[in-house]
């Protein structure tokens, strides 16, 4: 689909039931959501979107301020008919999800937040992202390879599954300074009062060694304490592609409790 000149692509699993919506992370790509939403499709409607500047989407959008990855969401949500999704964001996209539902209240069912939280400002994000993504010996020279370099097992193999084979090599399907530029709000800012502003049912699914500090999360807890919390053991930043199975009986008892 096509927004403001952008090009969306979304992964339409079909399913009869409550919408769901499926954000990634930033420099992430919708397939990573593959596992938790084939078995969620059984009894929901699951869309899992590129968002602007990832995957199949539009890769070098002018616009990759969170107003624009707010109005990505609501004109997927609108032209593939999904009224009142769950949405369900990792990281970014969770801090996505997170200000979608703050600003558009009468449009969101629900929120779930995967190793995302408030967000900002985080000074330092931009450099630091900038950073990682520079040490990327890219072209990679096989999909193994990008697989190992990311770590191996699940979480290795969903980054590696993000690339594309062109000129040579594996190479990213995002251009860098898109990716440190769709980080420049955040850095700037705090979310706090967007936080606030939520007012549907809220999940909160945290990595054992979560990115989130844990000041951060209570304070998101003091501020709206009905907010569900939890921790799953053994799990990094990356928990949806290290525990999907754990991931998918998490969402399914917060969505049967929504009914």
């Amino acid at each position: 689909m096509v927004r403001d000149g952008v090009r969306l692509v979304c992964r339409d699993w079909g399913g009869p039931g409550q919408p769901i919506v499926l954000l990634h992370g930033l420099a992430g790509h919708a397939g990573e959501w593959d596992a938790p939403a084939q078995k969620l499709s059984a009894g929901y409607r699951v869309v899992a979107v590129d968002q602007r500047g990832h995957g199949a989407s539009e890769r070098n959008p002018r616009d990759v301020s969170r107003a624009a990855y707010i109005a990505d969401v609501i004109a997927v949500a609108d032209q593939l008919a999904l009224q009142q999704p769950v949405l369900v964001g990792q990281s970014l996209g969770g801090h996505t999800a997170m200000l979608t539902a703050a600003a558009h209240p009468a449009l969101v069912r629900a929120l779930v937040l995967v190793e995302a939280g408030s967000g900002g400002p985080n000074p330092n994000g931009p450099v630091d992202i900038g950073g990682w993504l520079d040490s990327w010996p890219t072209p990679f020279p096989s999909r193994a390879a990008a697989a190992a370099f990311f770590g191996g097992g699940p979480v290795g193999a969903g980054w590696a599954a993000g690339l594309e084979e062109r000129d040579g090599g594996w190479r990213p399907r995002f251009d860098r300074d898109v990716m440190v530029r769709s980080l420049a709000e955040n850095a700037r800012r705090s979310f706090w009062h967007e936080w606030t502003q939520v007012a549907c049912p809220t999940l909160l699914v945290l990595a054992q060694s979560s990115f989130i500090p844990t000041a951060e999360v209570d304070e998101m807890l003091r501020q709206r304490p009905a907010t569900r919390s939890m921790s799953i053991p053994g799990t990094g930043h990356d928990l949806h592609l290290e525990q999907p199975g754990l991931l998918h009986t998490v969402l399914s008892g917060f969505l049967e409790g929504l009914a």
